[in-house]
């Protein structure tokens, strides 16, 4: 895929309900919420997907990982996930993050939420610089690592059609749309049947979300779920491990666009 978009493609690209409030905290008028914790995304990012999946320490075990989220947005967790991957993993490591987002968001407004972390400045640049100004489809980017290998899998659409028709099998989960209360689609009973699918017996997942109905639907479909101490403002958050066999383990499949620079 090239990053600089068709002309005649510009008109069919469907543009994001976003709007900005202070300190450049990105805001979905679609559904009502913000792109992350507005105490601290990076800290959010830290507290619920990483540590509650045993992340990094689980990187230093394993050659080959799998991560798959549930909400791309800004790209933080995959920048935050990168940073502690590559400084947590031994030499000839691979790490493949496979993200299903529905509103993508252009390469401008993901450099400017990225900004507030001067310090992950070199990996956002990586990011955007290979990001579509405008993007539309999946996108399948690799990055170059020192001794490492990293790939990028966007799956751009809706996450239950999107991941029934995905070919792999996850580690971890980050489990980060917009609130259930806004967004109960992407919390649903069939698509958490679909996250445990694509789930290796013995992986994990971890989310903001403590909402009831959403721990069911997540032991439903195979998870011994636990509440946790939620981030920063949060009484609680879920966080577990599939405990039953996975349906799907195969390797990663399909051939989605590269892009290159």
């Amino acid at each position: 895929m090239n990053d600089t978009p068709d002309p005649e493609e510009d008109n069919v690209v469907q543009q994001v309900p976003l709007s900005w409030h202070s300190g450049d905290m990105p805001y979905s008028e679609e559904f009502g919420d913000f792109y992350y914790s507005k105490a601290d995304g990076r800290a959010e990012c830290r507290h619920v997907f990483l540590a509650a999946n045993g992340l990094p320490e689980r990187f230093a075990g394993k050659q080959h990982f799998v991560i798959a989220e549930l909400g791309f947005g800004t790209g933080l967790n995959f920048i935050e996930t990168w940073a502690q991957w590559e400084a947590a993993a031994p030499a000839g490591s691979r790490l493949e993050f496979h993200s299903f987002e529905l509103r993508l968001l252009g390469r401008d407004e993901i450099q400017r939420a990225l900004a507030a972390w001067p310090d992950l400045s070199e990996k956002s640049g990586e990011l955007t610089s290979r990001w579509p100004k405008q993007p539309a489809g999946d996108i399948q980017i690799d990055f170059e690592c020192q001794d490492k290998s990293l790939r990028l899998h966007i799956h751009s659409g809706l996450a239950l059609e999107k991941l029934t028709a995905a070919n792999f099998a996850a580690d971890a989960w980050f489990l980060d749309g917009f609130s259930p209360a806004r967004n109960p689609d992407m919390w649903s009973r069939d698509l958490m049947q679909a996250v445990a699918d694509h789930t290796v017996v013995g992986g994990t997942f971890a989310t903001y979300s403590a909402a009831g109905w959403v721990r069911r639907n997540l032991q439903t479909a195979g998870f011994k779920v636990e509440k946790r101490p939620g981030h920063t403002g949060k009484r609680d958050m879920s966080a577990g491990i599939l405990t039953g066999p996975a349906s799907k383990t195969a390797d990663i499949a399909g051939s989605p666009q590269t892009l290159t620079v």
